[in-house]
């Protein structure tokens, strides 16, 4: 994740939200299966995907330009 995700262009936020998705995907099961290095990278990402997503829900309503 580079520098201000509101610097972030359309396809940088949709690239960001895949990859946060995957890794929030791949530490869950490391979660389960074993012991996790780092127990607040979970919580880090859940805000990173909701930050994203409402940074594009912000772009959709208008309140943000580009």
């Amino acid at each position: 994740m580079k520098g201000k995700i509101e610097e972030f262009t359309h396809e940088e936020l949709e690239k960001s939200l895949l990859d946060s998705k995957e890794q929030l995907r791949k530490e869950r099961f490391k979660a389960v299966t074993s012991k996790v290095e780092n127990p607040k990278k979970i919580k880090e990402l859940k805000k990173h995907i909701a930050r994203v997503l409402t940074l594009k829900r912000q772009y959709e309503l208008g309140l943000r330009s580009r």
